[in-house]
Protein backbone atom coordinates (compact mmCIF):
# COMPACT_ATOMS: atom_id res chain seq x y z
CA UNK A 1 0.00 0.00 0.00
CA UNK A 2 1.09 3.65 -1.01
CA UNK A 3 0.99 6.16 1.61
CA UNK A 4 -2.33 8.48 1.15
CA UNK A 5 -1.20 12.18 0.04
CA UNK A 6 -1.38 14.83 2.84
CA UNK A 7 -4.49 16.65 1.64
CA UNK A 8 -3.48 19.62 3.43
CA UNK A 9 -0.80 19.95 0.82
CA UNK A 10 -2.00 18.29 -1.77
CA UNK A 11 -5.04 20.68 -1.63
CA UNK A 12 -4.06 23.70 0.13
CA UNK A 13 -6.65 26.21 1.81
CA UNK A 14 -7.19 29.07 0.94
CA UNK A 15 -5.49 30.74 4.39
CA UNK A 16 -2.49 28.41 4.53
CA UNK A 17 -1.13 26.09 6.62
CA UNK A 18 0.43 26.96 10.18
CA UNK A 19 2.83 25.54 12.43
CA UNK A 20 2.18 26.81 15.61
CA UNK A 21 4.74 26.47 18.75
CA UNK A 22 3.64 27.33 21.92
CA UNK A 23 2.39 25.56 25.03
CA UNK A 24 -0.25 23.09 26.23
CA UNK A 25 -2.13 22.92 28.88
CA UNK A 26 -4.37 19.69 29.47
CA UNK A 27 -7.27 21.58 31.27
CA UNK A 28 -7.62 25.53 30.21
CA UNK A 29 -6.60 28.15 27.04
CA UNK A 30 -3.22 29.45 27.09
CA UNK A 31 -0.93 28.95 24.65
CA UNK A 32 -2.02 26.67 22.03
CA UNK A 33 -4.84 26.11 23.20
CA UNK A 34 -5.53 29.40 22.81
CA UNK A 35 -4.45 29.62 19.45
CA UNK A 36 -4.67 26.70 17.38
CA UNK A 37 -8.81 26.38 17.72
CA UNK A 38 -9.95 30.01 16.36
CA UNK A 39 -7.46 29.43 13.45
CA UNK A 40 -8.78 26.47 12.18
CA UNK A 41 -12.01 28.20 12.49
CA UNK A 42 -10.87 31.25 10.69
CA UNK A 43 -10.01 28.58 7.77
CA UNK A 44 -6.30 27.60 8.72
CA UNK A 45 -4.70 24.09 9.04
CA UNK A 46 -2.84 24.05 12.22
CA UNK A 47 0.23 21.89 12.89
CA UNK A 48 1.03 22.50 16.77
CA UNK A 49 4.10 21.33 18.77
CA UNK A 50 3.77 21.75 22.40
CA UNK A 51 6.68 23.13 24.21
CA UNK A 52 5.68 22.07 27.48
CA UNK A 53 2.55 20.19 28.33
CA UNK A 54 0.97 21.17 31.92
CA UNK A 55 -1.85 19.94 33.68
CA UNK A 56 -2.69 23.51 34.22
CA UNK A 57 -1.67 27.09 33.53
CA UNK A 58 0.89 28.21 36.26
CA UNK A 59 -1.15 30.78 37.87
CA UNK A 60 -2.68 27.63 39.87
CA UNK A 61 -1.33 26.64 43.12
CA UNK A 62 -0.06 23.75 41.56
CA UNK A 63 0.59 22.32 37.82
CA UNK A 64 2.53 19.28 36.86
CA UNK A 65 4.03 18.08 33.50
CA UNK A 66 6.60 18.10 31.05
CA UNK A 67 9.32 20.37 28.81
CA UNK A 68 10.10 19.80 25.58
CA UNK A 69 13.71 20.56 25.06
CA UNK A 70 15.89 21.86 21.71
CA UNK A 71 16.55 18.34 20.86
CA UNK A 72 12.93 17.35 21.16
CA UNK A 73 11.89 19.59 18.83
CA UNK A 74 14.66 19.10 16.38
CA UNK A 75 13.45 15.23 16.45
CA UNK A 76 9.65 16.34 15.70
CA UNK A 77 11.22 18.93 13.00
CA UNK A 78 13.60 15.78 11.53
CA UNK A 79 10.38 13.73 11.54
CA UNK A 80 8.15 15.59 9.36
CA UNK A 81 11.14 16.78 7.10
CA UNK A 82 11.67 13.09 6.38
CA UNK A 83 8.25 12.46 5.16
CA UNK A 84 8.64 15.74 3.24
CA UNK A 85 5.78 17.34 5.51
CA UNK A 86 7.68 20.31 6.15
CA UNK A 87 5.76 23.00 3.80
CA UNK A 88 4.43 25.80 5.84
CA UNK A 89 3.19 29.15 4.93
CA UNK A 90 3.16 30.50 8.59
CA UNK A 91 4.91 29.78 11.72
CA UNK A 92 3.31 31.21 15.15
CA UNK A 93 5.58 31.27 18.75
CA UNK A 94 4.39 32.36 21.83
CA UNK A 95 5.96 31.95 25.28
CA UNK A 96 9.66 30.76 25.55
CA UNK A 97 11.46 29.66 28.13
CA UNK A 98 14.82 29.06 27.87
CA UNK A 99 17.73 30.68 25.52
CA UNK A 100 18.43 27.13 24.07
CA UNK A 101 14.51 26.28 22.75
CA UNK A 102 14.92 29.73 21.56
CA UNK A 103 17.75 29.27 19.19
CA UNK A 104 16.37 25.91 18.20
CA UNK A 105 13.16 27.39 17.31
CA UNK A 106 15.15 30.34 15.02
CA UNK A 107 17.08 26.65 13.13
CA UNK A 108 13.51 25.39 12.23
CA UNK A 109 12.30 28.79 11.05
CA UNK A 110 15.22 29.25 8.64
CA UNK A 111 14.44 25.58 7.92
CA UNK A 112 11.30 25.78 7.26
CA UNK A 113 12.01 29.35 4.76
CA UNK A 114 14.05 27.14 2.59
CA UNK A 115 11.64 24.81 1.93
CA UNK A 116 8.97 27.97 1.74
CA UNK A 117 10.91 31.73 0.85
CA UNK A 118 7.20 32.90 1.16
CA UNK A 119 6.78 31.76 4.68
CA UNK A 120 5.38 34.59 7.41
CA UNK A 121 7.00 34.17 11.04
CA UNK A 122 4.48 36.31 13.75
CA UNK A 123 6.49 36.18 16.33
CA UNK A 124 4.55 37.05 19.88
CA UNK A 125 7.98 37.86 21.83
CA UNK A 126 6.59 37.31 25.51
CA UNK A 127 8.65 38.40 27.98
CA UNK A 128 6.90 39.95 30.64
CA UNK A 129 4.42 43.15 31.51
CA UNK A 130 3.69 45.51 33.64
CA UNK A 131 7.47 46.64 34.25
CA UNK A 132 7.89 42.58 35.78
CA UNK A 133 9.98 40.12 33.30
CA UNK A 134 9.27 36.52 33.97
CA UNK A 135 11.58 35.27 31.11
CA UNK A 136 15.72 35.07 31.72
CA UNK A 137 17.02 38.31 30.98
CA UNK A 138 19.07 36.55 28.26
CA UNK A 139 16.51 35.87 26.18
CA UNK A 140 15.71 39.14 25.83
CA UNK A 141 19.10 39.99 23.82
CA UNK A 142 18.58 36.49 21.98
CA UNK A 143 15.01 38.52 20.57
CA UNK A 144 16.27 41.51 20.16
CA UNK A 145 19.35 40.36 17.98
CA UNK A 146 17.99 36.99 16.89
CA UNK A 147 14.51 36.64 16.42
CA UNK A 148 13.14 40.26 15.43
CA UNK A 149 15.76 40.23 12.19
CA UNK A 150 13.31 37.24 11.33
CA UNK A 151 9.60 38.10 11.93
CA UNK A 152 7.08 38.97 9.63
CA UNK A 153 4.82 40.34 12.56
CA UNK A 154 5.63 41.20 15.53
CA UNK A 155 2.89 41.65 19.11
CA UNK A 156 4.66 43.10 22.11
CA UNK A 157 2.75 44.48 24.85
CA UNK A 158 3.68 48.07 26.09
CA UNK A 159 6.34 46.22 28.30
CA UNK A 160 8.02 44.01 25.43
CA UNK A 161 8.40 46.57 23.31
CA UNK A 162 10.26 48.70 25.24
CA UNK A 163 12.28 45.81 26.35
CA UNK A 164 12.71 45.42 22.40
CA UNK A 165 14.01 49.20 21.77
CA UNK A 166 15.11 50.36 24.79
CA UNK A 167 12.73 53.45 24.43
CA UNK A 168 10.49 54.30 26.99
CA UNK A 169 6.50 54.48 25.74
CA UNK A 170 5.17 57.36 27.98
CA UNK A 171 3.06 58.98 25.00
CA UNK A 172 1.46 57.93 21.37
CA UNK A 173 4.48 59.30 19.85
CA UNK A 174 6.72 57.22 21.70
CA UNK A 175 4.36 54.26 20.54
CA UNK A 176 4.76 54.84 16.99
CA UNK A 177 8.63 55.00 17.34
CA UNK A 178 8.86 52.41 18.92
CA UNK A 179 6.95 50.78 15.75
CA UNK A 180 9.25 52.44 13.43
CA UNK A 181 12.39 51.18 15.54
CA UNK A 182 11.36 47.67 15.10
CA UNK A 183 10.27 48.16 11.47
CA UNK A 184 14.00 49.24 10.77
CA UNK A 185 15.31 46.17 12.93
CA UNK A 186 12.79 43.46 10.78
CA UNK A 187 9.42 42.68 10.61
CA UNK A 188 7.21 44.78 8.60
CA UNK A 189 3.98 44.38 10.66
CA UNK A 190 4.44 45.47 14.42
CA UNK A 191 1.18 45.53 17.13
CA UNK A 192 1.76 46.56 20.18
CA UNK A 193 -0.98 45.39 21.43
CA UNK A 194 -1.75 46.88 24.58
CA UNK A 195 -0.38 50.38 25.63
CA UNK A 196 -1.76 52.18 28.55
CA UNK A 197 -1.36 55.94 28.75
CA UNK A 198 -3.10 58.22 31.48
CA UNK A 199 -5.30 55.46 32.62
CA UNK A 200 -6.43 54.74 28.60
CA UNK A 201 -5.51 51.45 27.18
CA UNK A 202 -4.87 51.01 23.57
CA UNK A 203 -3.63 49.51 20.42
CA UNK A 204 -1.05 50.63 18.00
CA UNK A 205 -0.63 49.13 15.09
CA UNK A 206 1.91 49.50 12.04
CA UNK A 207 2.30 48.21 8.72
CA UNK A 208 5.82 49.54 6.72
CA UNK A 209 5.09 47.75 3.32
CA UNK A 210 8.26 48.39 1.76
CA UNK A 211 11.40 48.96 3.44
CA UNK A 212 12.23 52.60 3.50
CA UNK A 213 8.49 54.05 3.03
CA UNK A 214 6.77 55.55 6.02
CA UNK A 215 4.54 53.27 7.57
CA UNK A 216 0.99 53.39 7.33
CA UNK A 217 0.15 53.60 11.86
CA UNK A 218 -3.24 53.89 13.44
CA UNK A 219 -4.22 53.29 17.23
CA UNK A 220 -6.94 51.57 18.89
CA UNK A 221 -8.76 52.85 21.86
CA UNK A 222 -9.68 49.33 24.03
CA UNK A 223 -12.66 49.20 26.50
CA UNK A 224 -11.13 48.03 30.06
CA UNK A 225 -12.74 44.98 31.27
CA UNK A 226 -12.52 45.05 35.17
CA UNK A 227 -10.96 41.14 35.60
CA UNK A 228 -7.63 39.16 34.84
CA UNK A 229 -7.68 36.85 32.21
CA UNK A 230 -5.66 34.10 31.13
CA UNK A 231 -4.29 33.30 27.42
CA UNK A 232 -5.91 36.44 26.04
CA UNK A 233 -2.37 37.80 24.23
CA UNK A 234 -2.06 34.47 22.62
CA UNK A 235 -5.18 34.68 21.38
CA UNK A 236 -4.85 37.67 20.61
CA UNK A 237 -1.37 37.15 17.80
CA UNK A 238 -3.48 34.18 16.64
CA UNK A 239 -6.51 36.37 15.55
CA UNK A 240 -4.28 39.00 14.23
CA UNK A 241 -2.44 36.21 12.25
CA UNK A 242 -5.90 34.99 10.87
CA UNK A 243 -7.02 38.35 10.00
CA UNK A 244 -4.29 39.89 8.40
CA UNK A 245 -3.49 37.11 6.33
CA UNK A 246 -7.41 37.47 4.98
CA UNK A 247 -6.71 41.13 4.37
CA UNK A 248 -2.70 41.40 4.26
CA UNK A 249 -2.77 45.21 2.96
CA UNK A 250 -5.48 46.31 5.59
CA UNK A 251 -3.71 46.10 9.10
CA UNK A 252 -6.15 48.65 10.64
CA UNK A 253 -8.69 45.94 9.71
CA UNK A 254 -7.34 42.94 10.56
CA UNK A 255 -6.50 44.68 14.13
CA UNK A 256 -10.25 45.85 14.12
CA UNK A 257 -11.64 41.97 13.59
CA UNK A 258 -9.08 40.81 16.00
CA UNK A 259 -9.77 43.42 19.03
CA UNK A 260 -13.94 42.67 18.15
CA UNK A 261 -13.34 39.13 18.78
CA UNK A 262 -11.50 39.62 21.75
CA UNK A 263 -13.62 41.72 23.78
CA UNK A 264 -16.38 39.63 22.76
CA UNK A 265 -14.78 37.15 24.30
CA UNK A 266 -14.43 38.56 27.30
CA UNK A 267 -17.67 40.13 28.37
CA UNK A 268 -19.02 36.49 27.58
CA UNK A 269 -16.25 35.07 29.92
CA UNK A 270 -16.94 38.42 32.53
CA UNK A 271 -20.73 37.61 32.65
CA UNK A 272 -20.78 33.51 32.43
CA UNK A 273 -18.32 33.87 35.83
CA UNK A 274 -20.78 36.43 37.58
CA UNK A 275 -23.44 33.77 36.42
CA UNK A 276 -21.70 30.89 38.00
CA UNK A 277 -21.52 32.87 41.16
CA UNK A 278 -18.14 33.76 41.65
CA UNK A 279 -16.64 37.26 42.28
CA UNK A 280 -14.25 37.87 39.09
CA UNK A 281 -11.83 40.01 40.39
CA UNK A 282 -10.30 37.50 42.61
CA UNK A 283 -8.13 35.22 40.30
CA UNK A 284 -7.16 34.72 37.05
CA UNK A 285 -9.85 33.65 34.72
CA UNK A 286 -9.93 30.97 32.09
CA UNK A 287 -11.40 32.58 28.59
CA UNK A 288 -14.76 30.99 27.51
CA UNK A 289 -13.04 30.33 24.01
CA UNK A 290 -15.19 27.30 22.85
CA UNK A 291 -18.84 29.46 23.56
CA UNK A 292 -17.91 32.00 21.87
CA UNK A 293 -17.17 30.31 18.24
CA UNK A 294 -19.71 32.86 16.71
CA UNK A 295 -17.90 35.57 18.10
CA UNK A 296 -14.42 33.71 16.42
CA UNK A 297 -15.93 33.93 12.82
CA UNK A 298 -17.71 36.88 12.63
CA UNK A 299 -16.80 39.78 15.23
CA UNK A 300 -19.06 42.69 15.01
CA UNK A 301 -16.61 45.24 14.98
CA UNK A 302 -17.63 47.83 17.32
CA UNK A 303 -13.88 49.78 17.98
CA UNK A 304 -12.72 51.45 15.09
CA UNK A 305 -9.28 52.09 14.09
CA UNK A 306 -8.00 55.47 13.54
CA UNK A 307 -5.42 56.39 11.36
CA UNK A 308 -2.28 58.41 12.19
CA UNK A 309 -1.71 61.09 9.62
Amino acid sequence: MTTPPVLSLALPSDTGRVLSIQSHTVQGYVGNKSAVFPLQLLGYDVDPINSVQFSNHTGYPTFKGQVLNGQQLCDLIEGLEANDLLFYTHVLTGYIGSVSFLDTILEVINKLRAVNAKLTYVCDPVMGDEGKLYVPEELVHVYREKVVPLASMLTPNQFEAEKLTGLRINSEEDGREACAILHAAGPSKVVITSITIGGILLLIGSHQKEKGLKPEQFKILIHKIPAYFTGTGDLMTALLLGWSNKYPDNLDKAAELAVSTLQALLRRTLDDYKRAGYDPTSSSLEIRLIQSQEEIRNPNVELKAEKYS
